[in-house]
């Protein structure tokens, strides 16, 4: 392997590290934007289980039960912006 090639690769990775702290160091987000991404991830998630639970309900009384549950789900998230 050639040397200087080996030195550039080392610089790379130096030059990568010193981005990613950087990065690091930078403003990082306030809790409150933490905890409203965070919650509205959980509503995403939860809207994907019931709509896939939805897809295969044959039951009535239960399909009732998801189409309510999808429709607060679907409420709750309209409360948390992207």
């Amino acid at each position: 392997m050639a040397r200087g090639w080996e030195s550039k690769s080392v610089e790379s990775q130096m030059e990568d590290a010193a981005a990613r702290r950087a990065r690091a160091r930078s403003a990082p987000p306030k809790q409150s934007e933490t905890l409203r991404q965070a919650k509205r991830r959980a509503l995403e998630l939860d809207l994907l289980r019931v709509r896939g639970e939805l897809s295969r309900c044959r039951n009535e009384r239960f399909r009732a039960l998801l189409e309510a549950e999808l429709r607060h789900l679907e409420a709750e998230i309209a409360k948390y912006p992207a």
